[in-house]
């Protein structure tokens, strides 16, 4: 079949599949297959051209776990997911935007959610998240409303899930925002 555009959703009941065909043997090689149940787990920079890229993988495969105050490691935070379990208050400060960048080839237009789960955390266990070189907050979180954009902690049991995004204005420095 030639290339073919669409304009508009594409649908299938049964999920979709990428291939190759060697040019040689003619043998297919399934590339990547998408459906319910489709995780991006690897990613390669050099394959990787679009200029809005969201990993937003709600699975999340890996994790990451910070009990204590640190500043997180832009593996940690590539994860999409960090938990925390402390009964002391624990302040995480996200890498630099040149690390975190690096670590998952950002461009302009690269977004990344971040999930902290603080539900296991007991007694004053709140999390605050915190911004370092090149990470700069949004407006609404720099205005330090008391919810929404602005609120950087994190409670502690059922309520304790904030979502965060970082969005890259280039593919060292990102802006960081409250999203639930």
């Amino acid at each position: 079949m030639a290339n073919t555009t669409f304009n508009g959703p594409v649908r299938s009941q049964n999920g979709f599949q990428s291939i190759t065909i060697s040019p040689t043997t003619g043998a297919v090689t399934v590339d990547a297959t998408f459906g319910t149940a489709t995780s991006v787990t690897t990613l390669a920079a050099t394959t990787v051209t679009a200029t809005n890229l969201v990993y937003t993988d709600q699975n999340h495969p890996t994790t990451a776990a910070i009990n204590a105050t640190a500043t997180a490691t832009a593996a940690q935070v590539a994860t999409g997911y960090i938990t925390t379990t402390s009964a002391t208050a624990v302040t995480i400060t996200l890498p630099t935007g040149t690390d975190l960048g690096t670590a998952i080839s950002a461009t302009k237009g690269t977004v990344l959610d971040l999930y902290i789960d603080n539900t296991a955390s007991t007694s004053s266990g709140v999390v605050t998240i915190a911004v370092a070189t090149n990470g700069i907050l949004s407006a609404a979180a720099a205005a330090g409303s008391g919810a929404g954009a602005g609120l950087l902690t994190v409670p502690i049991g059922v309520t304790g899930i904030g979502c965060f995004r970082i969005m890259f204005s280039s593919a060292t420095a990102y802006v960081f925002s409250r999203i639930a």
